[in-house]
């Protein structure tokens, strides 16, 4: 188990929540609630972000803030367990990133019966004593996705989609909006997926495994931050960054520099700052006897980065949301 605990800067939260809205926070109470944001990884920059976010609004409003995350994004069971000691430990709300949509879902709703109030962000869980999801459409940022590569692809086109846990609400919606749109098109087909442990490593073998028995793939899809950097390192490998056109999802900076090699050429990039700062906003609302301000729903938005906007001021916030 990792527990993060040095905080981030905030001095520009106000900038950083560009492309969400939100109203003016109320004035918080001297009361000091007591919050576990319980997330999937504490070691990508994607969940950096989030962090960034969850501890501005944490300051803002005057809560007590613990940040903590299993080693692997696979590891639900770490999660279960990290749940349980949130309860015991006194949380009076968990934010919580969920590694498997139903493994996670009995320690929620034990944590649930106990008072504990319950915000999920980013990745869903099997439970309906869930108060509010914050996070992106995912089916939506799929859709993205496969038009990114409609629109710049001309012909046939034959995709790889490189995947994480095949349990993960995220990877599940993200992957059938990449189906369905390609399918509507009526000129693209999945010549293969593969299914990768959420590391880099794992998902550049895996790439390359793809790549070698399926040469005709000239679109390939990753849909997160640690198979995107994995994927990406493939193509640069077998030199194919002139005849492949690959959108990564999430910001990471050796996507970013894949972006400018052209190894990748368009990344699905999330407000992760904002999933964090309305995730720890909500728990604040719903343990401050303000739930009926508190959606049952937040999307956060979603953006298209690629070599075309990269350096306009819209596009560098999204893809460095804290410095």
């Amino acid at each position: 188990m990792i527990k993060h605990a040095k905080p981030f800067a905030c001095l520009l939260a106000a900038l950083l929540l560009a492309g969400c809205t939100g109203s003016a926070a109320p004035t918080p109470t001297t009361a000091r609630y007591r919050v576990a944001l319980i997330a999937k990884s504490t070691s990508t920059e994607f969940w950096g972000a989030v962090f960034a976010g969850a501890e501005a609004a944490a300051t803002e409003y005057n809560m007590d803030l613990t940040i903590t995350g299993p080693e692997s994004e696979e590891d639900y069971a770490a999660q279960n367990d990290l749940i349980e000691k949130a309860v015991e430990d006194g949380a009076q709300a968990i934010i919580f990133s969920a590694s498997d949509y139903q493994q996670n879902a009995a320690a929620i709703d034990a944590a649930a019966d106990k008072g504990v109030r319950i915000v999920v962000v980013d990745s869903a869980v099997d439970s309906t004593k869930v108060a509010a999801y914050i996070g992106a459409d995912n089916y939506g940022a799929g859709q993205m996705a496969a038009k990114s590569a409609l629109e710049n692809v001309e012909g046939p086109l034959h995709v790889g989609l490189v995947s994480y846990n095949v349990n993960s609400p995220n990877a599940q919606e993200r992957e059938k909006g990449v189906v369905d749109t390609l399918a509507d098109s009526g000129r693209a087909e999945v010549a293969a997926t593969v299914y990768s442990v959420a590391t880099p490593e794992s998902a550049r073998a895996e790439t390359l495994t793809m790549l070698a028995r399926h040469p005709e793939i000239n679109v390939l899809i990753s849909f997160n931050e640690a198979v995107s950097v994995g994927a990406a390192q493939a193509v640069s490998d077998l030199g194919r960054a002139e005849d492949l056109w690959m959108v990564a999802f999430d910001s990471n900076i050796k996507t970013v520099d894949a972006l400018h090699t052209g190894a990748v050429d368009a990344m699905v990039v999330q407000n992760t700052y904002g999933m964090g700062y309305f995730s720890v906003e909500s728990a604040y609302k719903l343990l401050a006897g303000q739930g009926n301000d508190v959606a049952r729903e937040t999307q956060t938005t979603t953006r298209i980065i690629d070599r075309s906007n990269i350096f306009a001021l819209d596009g560098q916030k999204a893809v460095f949301p804290f410095e």
